[in-house]
């Protein structure tokens, strides 16, 4: 089976930012499988569904998903582990 084509969580800027008031592409992750640790702009996104579907760059564990239906956005972060949004120096 041919793996599906991902670009980077930058993709992911934009409809986060409608729901969040950080910007998570430059928050810190720690993926909950493998351990893996590094920057949520480093998440695979594939983007050929409804929505969005993050997964961790090692593992492929799914990290997240969000889809935007007429009235709503849908959140999914249960792969997530941990995500460290630093608020300060």
């Amino acid at each position: 089976m041919r793996e599906p084509e991902h670009v980077d969580a930058n993709v992911l800027a934009g409809p986060l930012s409608e729901i969040l008031s950080v910007d998570l592409t430059t928050a810190e992750r720690h993926c909950a499988v493998c351990g893996a640790e590094g920057v949520f702009a480093e998440l695979h996104v594939v983007a050929d569904g409804p929505g969005w579907v993050a997964s961790c760059p090692r593992c492929r564990t799914l990290v997240l998903r969000l889809v935007r239906t007429a009235d709503s956005l849908w959140l999914d972060l249960g792969g997530s582990g941990t995500v460290r949004i630093r608020t300060g120096p």
